[in-house]
């Protein structure tokens, strides 16, 4: 499986950007899917993901502002993120878990900066 992040860029605090992410290859038997981010200096943590039948979990510092949705026919999950303040700014990554037969497998693209000035 093959992940492909798109959206990321520079906006001012306040301001607005989608994040897509669209799944490529052995594309079958993907359940979750989802986006982490990795601030400068810091560790990599979980901002939202959604399952395939829909159901959605947030980072409580994005409950409110970001928005994760999927299209299943597409194998493509977006991000949208409203209110963006500077501590927002990260390398933003799409996550994808698979079974494979009872063989989870983990995916990550390869990330795309997101940066919000103050």
């Amino acid at each position: 499986v093959q992940l492909v992040e798109s959206g990321g860029g520079l906006v001012q605090a306040g301001g607005s950007l989608g994040l897509s992410c669209a799944a490529s290859g052995s594309i079958s038997s993907i359940n979750a899917m989802g986006w982490y981010r990795q601030p400068p200096g810091n560790q990599r943590e979980l901002v939202a993901t959604i399952t395939s039948g829909g159901k959605t979990k947030y980072a409580d510092s994005v409950k409110g502002r970001f928005t994760i949705s999927r299209d299943n026919a597409k194998n493509t999950v977006f991000l949208q993120m409203n209110s963006l303040k500077p501590e927002d700014t990260a390398v933003y990554y799409c996550n994808a878990d698979q079974y494979i037969g009872l063989m989870p497998y983990n995916y990550w693209g390869q990330g795309t900066q997101v940066t919000v000035s103050s």
